[in-house]
């Protein structure tokens, strides 16, 4: 049997609602159990990448380093909409950098995250089995 492609769509920004960190947490468990997880951050999700996040003044618990360890899940297919990041005044500078391990290739780090136009996103959704949105 095929394993399934999981994409677990962030929309949301990172603090105010539960859907962020519990997309988190179901990727890290999906991860857990060897499912094929990609992530694509769209919309205010784009927030959730920001590094230097600051949660102090809010009453949460920032959660947002926990992104790091994606790739020790392999979880590396991390898709960013580059249109939502302009939207916004980002850009992929503004993001955290997260990083993978590739064993194949003498353990060197590479990028996680892959900037995509809609268009290309699209494409990746729909070679997808399963869309979780967050």
């Amino acid at each position: 049997m095929a394993t399934k492609k999981f994409m677990y769509l962030n929309r949301k920004a990172p603090y105010g609602t539960v859907y962020a960190l519990e997309s988190l947490e179901v990727v890290l468990i999906g991860a857990a159990f060897e499912q094929d997880v990609s992530l694509a951050f769209i919309g205010d999700g784009v927030y959730q990448l920001v590094k230097g996040q600051k949660t102090d003044g809010i009453g949460m618990k920032n959660f947002s380093p926990t992104f790091a360890a994606l790739g020790d899940y392999e979880v590396n297919k991390i898709y960013v909409e580059k249109e939502s990041l302009e939207e916004r005044g980002l850009t992929l500078e503004d993001l955290q950098h997260l990083v993978w391990e590739d064993e194949d290739d003498d353990y060197a780090e590479k990028d996680s995250i892959r900037l995509v136009n809609r268009s290309e996103l699209a494409d990746v959704l729909d070679d997808q089995d399963i869309v979780l949105s967050f």
